[in-house]
Parts: C-alpha cells; structure tokens; sequence
C-alpha cells in the first residue's frame, strides 16, 4: 500500500512538472549561440543540438513571442546606439554591424594566414637553395626534414585559408540569406 501511495505521488509531481514547464516553454523559448573550433558562430533552440564539448560556452538567451512579434530579439552583446534601434535588423535580431563584424573577422584571419603562408614559402625556398648548396649529405638530410616540416605546416595553413574562403562566400551568405539580413551587410 505505502509503495502504491508513492508511486502515485511520483506520477503526481512527474505531471505536474511537466505541465509547469510544458506551459513556461509555450511563452518563451531559448535561444543557444556557441563558436566552434573553426570559428564560425552556430545558433539553434534545441540545446540538444550543441555538441557535447561547446557546452560549457554556450550562450543562453531568452527570447518571448512578444519579443519576435516586436523585433526586440538581440543576440551580439554590447550596447546598441540610437541609429541601431531605428534600422533594420535580421530574424535574430541583429543589426548591420553584427554581419559586418563577422566578415571583418573572418578577413582579418585569412589575412593573417596568408601572411604566415608567404612566409613560410620564403623559408621553404631558402631551405631548398641550401639544400641544393649544401656538400655534406648530412646537412641535406638535415635541411630535407626541415624542409619537409615547413611544406607539411604550408598544407595546413592553405587548408586553414580554404575553410575561411568557404565561409566567406558561402556559409555566411547562406548564414545571412536564412536570418533575413541585408545582403549589403555582407558585401566584402
């Protein structure tokens, strides 16, 4: 009998908890933002979705139906100036300066490896003209793995470079096109 009396009040609070959060979820929903190890920022509203090892830097905001009916939706942090709050803003929420952020960003990366693959390139030939100088094979064998090293780093900045063009021209205009923003705020 005492197992039957606690197994309804289980059921009881297991009911009740599912009303009291069933309702809370038809007012309002979460809105979840996580950078992965490329850099590029992903949203979802099913934390179910955020891979297990971005939990720990997901930003959670909330966001009410009055909110998305207002456009009072707001995912980049800091303030917003008066011109902001006049204009035009994605289905996030987000103004021209978010978009254009991102871009900025991801430029300044490519930028920054293409300057390590240029430099790379003048150690890699000056390690072949040493190489092909070089009497002892010793020392060619030597100037060889080196050489070897700077070619194998050279593959993974240009893949580097790669990935970032591809979000350049391809996710974040797709990224953009899905929220509704301006395709001005993208241009490059």
């Amino acid at each position: 009998m005492r197992v039957a009396k606690e197994i309804y009040l289980m059921r009881f609070i297991v009911v009740f908890l599912l009303l009291l959060f069933g309702t809370v979820s038809l007012s309002s929903a979460d809105l979840y933002k996580w950078v992965d190890e490329k850099g590029i920022v992903h949203f979802t509203d099913d934390l179910m979705r955020v891979p297990q090892e971005y939990l720990p830097q997901i930003e959670r905001r909330e966001v009410t139906e009055s909110d998305v009916s207002e456009g009072k939706t707001k995912v980049e942090n800091g303030p917003v100036s008066k011109k902001e709050e006049d204009g035009y803003r994605d289905r996030l929420g987000r103004s021209g300066e978010y978009w254009k952020g991102r871009i900025n960003e991801y430029q300044m990366k490519l930028k920054s490896i293409q300057e390590k693959i240029e430099d790379l390139r003048e150690k890699y030939n000056g390690l072949t003209e040493k190489h092909n100088q070089s009497k002892s094979s010793a020392e060619r064998v030597n100037l060889r793995q080196e050489r070897d090293q700077v070619k194998e780093e050279l593959g993974k900045l240009r893949t580097q470079a790669q990935e970032i063009k591809t979000i350049l021209e391809k996710k974040i205009p797709e990224e953009a096109e899905l929220y509704k923003a301006k395709p001005e705020w993208i241009k490059q």
